[in-house]
């Protein structure tokens, strides 16, 4: 039997989603569908989150889109470019102060 091949939005939507749920925020697709703002930076992930993201979307490209890997690594970064959440910077010690 023949799966249906999920369309492009369909896509976004499962990647938005996984995304929100991997930086554990109480958010989904529809709460930001219709927004023009950049609702991206309201809420944060940290780099490990922000690495299992990334892995994900990999796996879901190749799966869903039969990519190549560097292609699917490739697609996964533009994503992120656009619609990845802020990244928590862990915060560098003040070297000046330092006895």
């Amino acid at each position: 039997m023949k799966t249906k091949r999920l369309t492009d939005d369909d896509m976004v939507k499962d990647i938005i989603n996984t995304m929100f749920i991997i930086a554990g925020h109480d958010v989904t697709y529809e709460d930001i569908k219709d927004r023009e703002d950049k609702w991206y930076e309201q809420w944060t992930m940290t780099p490990e989150q922000e690495e299992k993201w990334m892995e994900h979307m990999v796996k879901y490209f190749r799966k869903h889109r039969s990519m190549p890997i560097k292609y699917a690594q490739t697609s996964a970064s533009m994503f992120n470019l656009m619609w990845g959440l802020k990244v928590e910077q862990a915060e560098v010690p003040d070297i000046d102060n330092i006895n």
